[in-house]
């Protein structure tokens, strides 16, 4: 998995991690995995998420190199 920013931008937005898989059209357990890094997100789900927050993917998901 790779670093990102979820927990972050979800806790800025004051959204739980139901209301962020409710929004996404995913499982909870799918967000606290992406939250954690157990795996990555498709690609849809990762514009999905870009989108929702207002940023570019490589702003919310960082390589470690």
């Amino acid at each position: 998995g790779s670093k990102n920013r979820i927990k972050v931008l979800r806790a800025e937005h004051n959204l739980t991690q139901a209301d962020l898989a409710d929004k996404l059209d995913v499982s909870r357990q799918t967000i606290n995995a992406l939250e954690t890094g157990k795996y990555d997100p498709s690609l849809p789900l990762a514009f999905k998420l870009a989108r929702l927050f207002g940023l570019r993917i490589e702003d919310i998901f960082q390589d470690e190199g």
